[in-house]
């Protein structure tokens, strides 16, 4: 399991943002210590999934969401819980996979049944489709330790983690995010594959 480390910048462009939202920084009381002050302070960004749509894809789509939590920090997929809307969707349908982000961490995901026909790994397609949410492009072509290189990597291919590079630009996506510099999905693309 991935351990979810916070930064002492976070923490400052958090405090800032308040400050400038007119909103109101507390300090902690001086019993916590500051690793504990951090933790409470910096958590992953949450965004909910709703797989009920994804047939018999579901368990796969909830281990891709479970790899991208084991494999960053700064985002955490979860399923949705009765009642609320979800950020992202999952859809099975017959086509090839794809994924429409709206915005970053939103989106449409589709579990298309022609690549998994083909023999491509379901945990790799939902995982890879995750990606796209997360802001991640296709890399083709590419080798197998490359999540983002999608059906170029071959049916072979069942690796569902994203590479050190992958990971690091998810991160970066979501720091970008809420430090307001960037990091937003390319809104309203169709991705396939």
């Amino acid at each position: 399991m991935h351990v979810r480390k916070p930064t002492i910048g976070l923490a400052a462009v958090l405090t800032v943002t308040f400050s400038l939202m007119g909103g109101q920084a507390v300090a902690a009381p001086s019993t916590a210590a500051p690793s504990e002050v951090a933790d409470s302070a910096v958590a992953a960004r949450v965004f909910t999934y709703d797989a009920s749509g994804s047939a018999e894809f579901k368990s796969a789509v909830d281990r891709g969401a479970a790899i991208w939590n084991e494999s960053v920090d700064a985002v955490e997929l979860r399923p949705v819980a009765a009642g609320q809307r979800a950020n992202i969707r999952v859809l099975a349908d017959n086509g090839w996979p794809r994924a429409l982000p709206t915005t970053l961490g939103n989106g449409t995901v589709y579990i298309g049944r022609q690549a998994v026909d083909q023999g491509y790994n379901t945990i790799r397609i939902s995982s890879h489709e995750l990606g796209h949410i997360l802001g991640l492009p296709d890399r083709k072509p590419g080798p197998c330790s490359s999540l983002m290189s999608g059906s170029t990597a071959g049916t072979a291919c069942t690796n569902p983690y994203p590479d050190t590079v992958e990971k690091a630009e998810v991160e970066d996506n979501f720091s970008s995010a809420l430090a307001g510099t960037g990091g937003a999905a390319r809104s309203g693309a169709m991705i396939v594959d």
